[in-house]
């Protein structure tokens, strides 16, 4: 049982950030987000605010317990002053082994005795990134997924000095808010990353070698395997430069089943990521929302 007056700290207000500082502030834990960077952090929050709005307006969250979560959630740019004495940290900072590591180690002398000190990331060694903490037995991934306030699991992953109270204490945490955890072995790409990256990499083929349109390969994976989303919307919500730095990773540890397809480095160098850019293998409009017809074809490859 995790108490409710534990404070959890959320670093990097990114789209995965957002998600999980809200899934935190809506459970009822007093949550920081931090990022140096105040546009970002004044995006995040609003991010949040309109999630918590609209559970109200659809009838699943009452009024006070959104504004309570909004009285939940603080904003600050400095690490330290923001990681001093919680309980549960959270980074989800950019797939860089460097940066995370300073992040860690810029926080770990800071936070409560036994605070758990989480990683997001979906492809680096959780073992290498708790070499820069003292206590590196109280590392552990908690991988999320997007969008974190509607989907339920969390990947537990064990680097090799995780101890048992860290993992059972991570699952209390993820259990506190409403998620479902599995334990993973550190191993490139975990499970789902693993998989999902070799989706939407043979989706992207498919589609390069014109098997069919953007629109029917992603169709086909919804109606006909009732994934919620298609390989090809679900790379443009997560970006497909993320998208490309994971399938490399894994190419050079895993092997030729994971080059990635010449259609991701090309609209990558375009600038064509995805959603955040307004058009990836589809095009999207000023409020994000997804133009009609607007998927990539053969023809136009």
């Amino acid at each position: 049982m995790i108490a409710k007056d534990s404070r959890v700290v959320v670093v990097g207000a990114g789209l995965m950030g957002t998600g999980i500082a809200h899934a935190f502030a809506a459970s009822g834990f007093a949550t920081v987000l931090v990022d140096s960077n105040a546009e970002a952090l004044a995006r995040a929050q609003a991010s949040i605010h309109a999630i918590l709005e609209g559970g109200v307006k659809l009838g699943k969250l009452a009024p006070e317990l959104a504004d309570a979560a909004k009285a939940r959630l603080s904003t600050r740019e400095d690490l330290k002053g923001a990681a001093e004495g919680a309980c549960l940290l959270v980074e989800t900072v950019s797939e860089n082994l460097a940066v995370k590591k300073a992040v860690l180690t810029e926080a770990a002398t800071v936070l409560a005795p036994g605070a758990i000190i989480a990683t997001n990331t979906s492809a680096l060694s959780v073992t290498e990134i708790a070499a820069s903490v003292p206590a590196p037995e109280r590392v552990i991934g908690m991988h999320f997924f997007n969008p974190v306030h509607k989907m339920k699991l969390v990947e537990l992953v064990l680097g090799i000095a995780t101890d048992a109270a860290t993992v059972a204490t991570s699952r209390a945490w993820c259990e506190a808010i409403g998620k479902t955890s599995i334990l993973v072995n550190e191993s490139p790409g975990l499970t789902t990353s693993r998989m999902s990256a070799m989706l939407g990499n043979e989706a992207m083929w498919m589609l390069q070698e014109g098997t069919a349109s953007a629109e029917d390969i992603d169709t086909a994976l919804r109606m006909g395997f009732n994934h919620p989303m298609g390989p090809l919307e679900l790379g443009d919500l997560t970006g497909w430069d993320t998208r490309l730095s994971v399938l490399r990773y894994l190419h050079s540890t895993l092997g030729e089943k994971f080059r990635p397809c010449p259609l991701i480095i090309k609209m990558v160098a375009a600038g064509r990521y995805g959603r955040k850019s307004g058009h990836g293998v589809y095009q999207y409009d000023e409020a994000g929302q997804r133009v009609p017809n607007s998927g990539l074809k053969a023809s136009a490859l």
